[in-house]
């Protein structure tokens, strides 16, 4: 049996989100090396590799599939076999089974190398100009629930920008949604097929696109939403850190306890807590 060192190489590919050009030169070199390539629809990446004059063998590796395939690609490297691995769109491994595959590779101490490339992540945030103190990316949201909703409440305090992929059906309802989190508004960025023809970028405040959006009979395409970062002068509060006032004060703490702690670790004005606290102290003494 061959050790690990002796085995076949691995390689991470992204692909173009939309324009076809959108390739480095090192990706299509690899594509045309290896002897097979592992891929999310068949269908898609052929038209990519016929684009490039790329004939290999193709196999499938999807969420349906991805144990089996992992055992397959497992066999194929151990045999000495190059295997490289590509999504229909982006950089593999970012909420898909790609990540089941890497952590397979790592936990097996087997090498493999990600190439660099297009992702909808990077032109989002640089279009939005809300990246100067860096930004969060989240990814899709839970569909519903609890944690969604948590999530959403811990996320918008971050005076970071906010990156999030999301279905075309349900942007409204979460912009929607942020709306409803948030006192005031935040600035924000729906960036609508970016790279295709189709392309649009909409700038607005969260409440002007949800204005836009209502006005829309449909909504179609791949969707990447950037949100402004939270001011340190913003005036809102957010549910969570409600509670957590609420929570420091049924615990006994002091007035100006509440107001250093809250003060210190969520990085607002001692004035915007001391007035929180008022109002929460009215909740509990209504008749007061």
């Amino acid at each position: 049996m061959k050790n690990v060192s002796e085995w076949g190489k691995f390689f991470i590919c992204p692909t173009p989100i939309g324009n076809l050009g959108d390739i480095t030169y090192r990706t299509v070199s690899v594509l045309k090396q290896v002897d097979l390539i592992a891929c999310e629809d068949t269908r898609v990446s052929r038209k990519l590799l016929q684009h490039y004059s790329i004939q290999k063998p193709l196999f499938s590796y999807h969420t349906h599939n991805y144990q089996t395939a992992i055992q397959k690609i497992l066999i194929h490297l151990r045999s000495g076999k190059t295997i490289a691995f590509i999504t229909d769109a982006g950089m593999p491994g970012i909420q898909d089974p790609g990540m089941e595959i890497i952590n397979q590779l790592i936990q097996n101490q087997i090498h493999f190398e990600v190439l660099p490339g297009a992702s909808s992540v990077l032109p989002a945030v640089v279009y939005s100009g809300f990246s100067l103190k860096g930004y969060l990316f989240l990814g899709f949201l839970p569909k519903s629930g609890g944690e969604r909703k948590k999530i959403l409440e811990q996320s918008l305090f971050s005076s970071q920008a906010l990156v999030l992929y999301e279905s075309p059906k349900r942007v409204l309802t979460t912009l929607q949604e942020i709306q409803s989190l948030i006192e005031g508004d935040r600035k924000a960025v729906l960036c609508r097929e970016l790279t295709k023809i189709h392309q649009e970028i909409i700038r607005g405040t969260v409440k002007e696109i949800v204005g836009i959006l209502h006005q829309r009979k449909t909504i179609k395409g791949e969707i990447v939403l950037v949100l402004e970062g939270r001011s340190v002068d913003e005036d809102g509060i957010l549910p969570f850190i409600q509670n957590c006032i609420k929570q420091l004060l049924l615990t006994g703490h002091s007035e100006k306890d509440v107001v250093e702690l809250t003060s210190a670790i969520f990085e607002l004005k001692k004035n915007r807590v001391k007035r929180e606290l008022k109002l929460q102290k009215n909740l509990f003494n209504p008749e007061k």
